[in-house]
């Protein structure tokens, strides 16, 4: 015979439901990538392509069926990168936290039985912890925020691999343009020593003047060396963030460096903007706000930790059957929680100093990452409007005296040479110009990773 139900059981039973159904979390459709890729592209300014285990051969093959530009290489990074998809991989972690964080402990059933001469005792028991349903909303809800902050992360990786890609593309198209330059230096340098071999031997030059060609020449072969190496080392970067290899090595290119824009742009209220944009700083803010939430279920539960009800069926042989139920409650006779809830208060403390220190940080990189910026747009448009033009004049000034027998083969070649290191620090200043404004971008919008060296 079932006993009548209890009105304190039936308003337990209630507040467990209203509890179970404010708890309730389900995974997403997209596992928040879509909301990942949405925040990527507000960042580096293109779309950003994120896809989840996905086969995206075809795509990436596309894209590197004609010479890459800075956008296409973006976009293979952020298809093809294996990083990235360890990344998305742990947010797909976090949403099945947070989606577990939403659902109950499963219930406990207990059964005994003891006989002893003609008896025989049956124990049935069945218990919930309700601690864990009186917490489940605020679990809950501190698991959302993690798995929020997990998005940031991943937003904020996407784009610090689209910057890496940026920095390691211009770095490899300036390293090719600067070795397909060496490759014609040498060409002449090896004419010219050649040349001043057989002037040496007919008597027209100084064995001194003929062993600076051949100096030169010696010198020439080493940088062109070095060139070659530094371009494969560039390119192989770049092909590591790409995540390419075996026939997808292939792909080609520019000759140059894009042009630099008619005008530096001029950032305003940056500082603001990064405050209010940058991931790392918002990651932080999450941070903060979880550890709030955490520490107020820590205070909650620093007293009471374990809170048990079930019920209870017992069946004796020739006595009917008893029902009832039990309470199951830690005592707390030597932890009150105090240490618990001292963790939660240190911890949220240095989530809000970390967060103001990163805040602090952001503040300084924004105006070094311009400083930066105008620098080296101010440098490399003076290589590009006074310094190239004036050695390709004085260059064709000393060909005209040689023509007119008023310089000599020396004072042609010592111009070359001079003309040779303005060409390679105006590729030089060009690419240090691109890599300066993808860290201004960077400095503005994602942070935490910036790479303030320059490269070499």
């Amino acid at each position: 015979m079932n006993l009548p139900a209890r009105p304190g059981l039936r308003r337990l039973a209630i507040a467990a439901g209203a509890a179970l159904l404010a708890g309730c979390a389900s995974f997403s459709q997209d596992g928040g990538v879509n909301d990942v890729a949405r925040m990527t592209q507000e960042r580096i300014a293109q779309p950003a392509p994120l896809k989840r285990g996905k086969d995206t051969r075809s795509e990436v093959a596309t894209l590197l069926s004609k010479p890459l530009d800075p956008d296409a290489a973006v976009r293979i990074a952020l298809l093809n990168n294996q990083g990235l998809q360890a990344t998305l991989a742990e947010m797909a972690i976090a949403e099945a936290d947070f989606v577990q964080a939403g659902r109950l402990p499963n219930p406990g059933f207990s059964f005994g039985r003891v006989r002893g001469g003609a008896e025989t005792e049956i124990d049935r028991g069945l218990s919930f912890d309700l601690a864990a349903l009186v917490t489940l909303p605020a679990r809950t809800n501190i698991e959302r925020r993690r798995f929020e902050q997990a998005k940031l992360q991943t937003a904020m990786q996407a784009v610090k691999l689209a910057t890496d890609t940026r920095k390691a593309y211009y770095t490899a198209v300036a390293a090719a343009q600067a070795s397909a330059f060496a490759d014609k230096v040498r060409g002449s340098a090896e004419a010219a020593a050649e040349l001043a071999a057989r002037m040496r031997a007919a008597g027209n030059w100084s064995a001194l003047d003929a062993a600076r060609e051949r100096a030169f020449y010696q010198d020439v072969v080493t940088q062109q060396a070095q060139a070659h190496l530094q371009a494969t080392t560039a390119r192989e970067e770049l092909v590591r963030l790409l995540g390419l290899w075996g026939p997808s090595l292939e792909f080609a290119l520019p000759d140059r460096l894009p042009d630099l824009p008619a005008q530096a742009r001029s950032v305003t209220n940056a500082e603001a903007q990064a405050l209010s944009h940058r991931l790392d700083i918002l990651i932080a803010r999450q941070d903060a706000q979880a550890t709030a939430q955490a520490l107020g279920l820590t205070r909650a539960t620093g007293f009471i930790n374990v809170f048990d009800a079930g019920y209870v069926n017992k069946s004796t042989t020739g006595a009917p059957r008893e029902n009832g139920y039990e309470v199951s409650l830690e005592l707390p006779l030597f932890d009150w929680g105090g240490a618990r809830v001292a963790r939660a208060q240190a911890s949220y403390m240095q989530a809000v100093h970390r967060a103001g220190d990163i805040a602090a940080g952001a503040r300084s990189e924004v105006r070094q990452a311009y400083a930066s910026y105008r620098t080296a747009y101010d440098i490399a448009r003076h290589y590009r409007d006074e310094v190239v033009p004036v050695r390709k004049q004085i260059a064709d000034e000393v060909l005209l005296r040689y023509n007119g027998m008023l310089a000599s083969t020396f004072e042609l070649l010592a111009e070359s040479r001079e003309q040779l290191v303005a060409v390679n620090a105006a590729i030089a200043a060009q690419r240090d110009f691109w890599i300066a404004e993808t860290k201004l971008q960077s400095a503005m919008n994602a942070g935490g990773n910036n790479d303030s060296r320059t490269s070499e």
